[in-house]
């Protein structure tokens, strides 16, 4: 028996390969069918089925196209509703793995249609739970994402959740491995853990939603308490994860094209196409194209892109490091922004020799800005999350999260000068270019944000050491 866990770190998604004698399941897969068939052909194993765990909303799946490569069955639980053929399993159903058997075990309250998949060794001793987003490492599912389609409210989605957990998941036997969808950094809980599986035993000691003396009200209420707002492109990755799209390969052989600085320009303008430079916050801040929007690759990269493009099918035009163009448009189409018409050849040098303009953001170190900074005079934006900034912030400052720009670069203006930071620059990299990219240039960034800013020589000890909540 073989489980072997594919883990995207900028996704913080697992999917996983199980097989036994010479069979092979897939469960949860991304959009690249050629990971999955490479990885059964190494062993020599047959692809049969294709399990998912529900209707992902973080990212598009890839069942149809490695349904499509190797004729497995793609399996989803009770109450699952796509256009595509697939077998319906239900409660307790088993199918046959080689020696092993998986045990469908339908835990409805993240989604109606999760559903989790038990593996059970060649003696029929449970062995290992793949809980997609029912159950995570030190988590559970956020239950308000599928209210809308399901006509229920998030705190009747919570309660069906809390009976799943104790009448399916906590009454198996404590050995049981444990094998989430996500780890932390992913929008589909609240505080998941680094971890990327665990032990059934170990999560009943220490993961809250799971414990014994905890009332169906008490779970309901922590479960839905400080809840953040969905990402917006979640709904239309639900949609397209219903439906049957193109294969990634053909996505990427029509948006993998190189412009020229002049077609790079003229698709800016016709098109009206948002220009996403995905280079170091260092790049960007130096030198970019007027109006571009940042999002680094080497930071959560395809996750920003989802919550800041309100619109999956947004165009894009992309200036990327030389040798990840396939990468950027790899990581887009894996939250479904397969819309990108090219990237610009040459990158940014390309763009200067032909003597176009170029912007840059406004930077001071954390130094300067010590002793420059006065809280009745600055305006300073903390763009971090709300806990961070509840955790210890600047006195004075404002709280901002970047997740929210859309919605509150209203409550700025022309007239004042503003200063951001996030935890590394990062962040505000991103923040400050969608105001540039919106006419609104009045604000510097903070070299290095909060970690640079923790380990200046402060000229007053109120600078960092406020926890008052703004």
């Amino acid at each position: 028996m073989v489980i072997e866990q594919i883990y995207t770190g900028c996704l913080a998604q697992g999917a996983y390969y199980i097989e036994s004698e010479g069979f092979a399941m897939i469960i949860d897969p991304l959009r690249n069918a050629k990971t999955y068939v490479d990885r059964a052909a190494k062993n020599g194993a047959k692809i049969t089925h294709i399990l998912e765990t529900h209707f992902h909303a973080d990212f598009v799946s890839g069942h149809v196209e490695l349904a499509e490569a190797t004729d497995a069955t793609i399996v989803f639980g009770p109450q699952a509703n796509p256009t595509f053929p697939f077998h319906q399993a239900v409660h307790n159903e088993e199918i046959a793995l080689g020696s092993c058997t998986i045990r469908v075990l339908h835990t409805p309250g993240h989604t109606m249609e999760s559903t989790c998949y038990l593996l059970l060794d060649a003696e029929r001793t449970p062995y290992a739970l793949f809980t997609g987003d029912t159950l995570f490492i030190g988590d559970v599912g956020r239950p308000d994402l599928a209210q809308k389609s399901a006509d229920i409210t998030q705190e009747q989605l919570a309660s069906t959740l809390f009976h799943s957990l104790r009448n399916e998941i906590m009454t198996l036997p404590s050995q049981v491995m444990i094998y989430p969808a996500h780890g932390a950094g992913s929008a589909c809980g609240k505080n998941i853990s680094s971890k990327t599986w665990d032990s059934l035993e170990n999560q009943l000691k220490t993961n809250y939603a799971l414990r014994a003396d905890m009332s169906e009200q008490e779970f309901v209420d922590e479960v839905t308490n400080g809840l953040l707002p969905p990402p917006a492109y979640f709904p239309e990755n639900v949609a397209l994860n219903k439906q049957t799209i193109p294969a990634l390969e053909k996505v990427l052989e029509r948006n993998n094209l190189a412009l020229s600085p002049d077609e790079f320009e003229a698709h800016h303008q016709i098109e009206e196409a948002l220009i996403v430079d995905t280079r170091t916050k260092e790049e960007f801040a130096e030198s970019h194209i007027p109006g571009s929007v940042f999002i680094g690759i080497d930071g959560n990269f395809a996750p920003w892109v989802g919550a800041l493009i309100k619109d999956v099918k947004q165009r894009l035009l992309i200036v990327a490091t030389k040798g990840t163009e396939s990468e950027v448009l790899t990581r887009l189409s894996r939250v479904g922004f397969d819309g990108a018409i090219g990237y610009l050849q040459g990158g940014i040098e390309a763009w200067k020799l032909a003597g176009k303009t170029c912007d840059h953001i406004n930077q001071i170190t954390p130094e300067a800005f010590a002793q420059l900074y006065n809280a009745e005079e600055e305006s300073l934006l903390d763009v971090r999350k709300p806990g961070e900034f509840q955790a210890e912030h600047v006195d004075g400052a404002f709280s901002i999260p970047l997740d929210f720009v859309n919605e509150k670069m209203h409550t700025l203006n022309d007239t004042s000068h503003y200063y951001a930071h996030c935890l590394s620059g990062y962040r505000s990299a991103i923040f400050i270019s969608i105001l540039k990219a919106r006419g609104m240039h009045n604000i510097t960034d903070i070299k290095g944000g909060w970690e640079a800013m923790t380990r200046t020589t402060l000229p007053t000890t109120d600078f960092v050491c406020s926890s008052k909540v703004k």
